[in-house]
């Protein structure tokens, strides 16, 4: 991971879960063993290694669909290119990554939701939403430089 990504912040449908279909169940059985964010190019290249026959396009569509339904989390990398991550959980959090190697970590932010809630009630804002990322460098990356 090259360069700072940001965070896409959409409103999660949580219930509305996509239809599970045999690339659906690949995608999600490859996210599943992925700790950092990948690209769907990235995720293509490595379902085609796997000798999987699933289209660019399926994973495109997949992808999407998946992030509707709040079942992965998104990063906007700097070039704008949107990766993707299992989550882990559902409930609101933010992650941690490393700029080396992607690494991700879902992290909770109790104070970042207190100051949230603080500055939108002295601005007489309702219905807030927010994304945070952080990124560094993790203990790996630092060992190995």
């Amino acid at each position: 991971m090259e360069a700072q990504a940001r965070a896409i912040g959409k409103e999660r449908r949580v219930n509305v879960r996509p239809r599970q279909t045999r690339q659906r169940v690949e995608i999600l059985d490859l996210l599943a063993g992925l700790e950092e964010f990948r690209s769907v190019q990235q995720l293509h290249d490595l379902l085609r290694s796997q000798g999987s026959t699933v289209g660019l396009a399926t994973v495109y569509r997949a992808m999407q669909a998946l992030s509707d339904a709040g079942e992965v989390d998104v990063l906007l990398a700097a070039d704008g290119e949107a990766l993707y991550r299992l989550c882990e959980r559902k409930a609101h959090h933010h992650h941690l990554v490393c700029r080396s190697c992607g690494l991700a970590v879902e992290i909770d932010g109790p104070s970042v939701e207190r100051w949230t809630d603080a500055v939108a009630l002295e601005h007489g804002f309702a219905d807030i939403s927010h994304t945070l990322e952080l990124f560094g460098t993790c203990r790996a990356c630092r060992d190995a430089g």
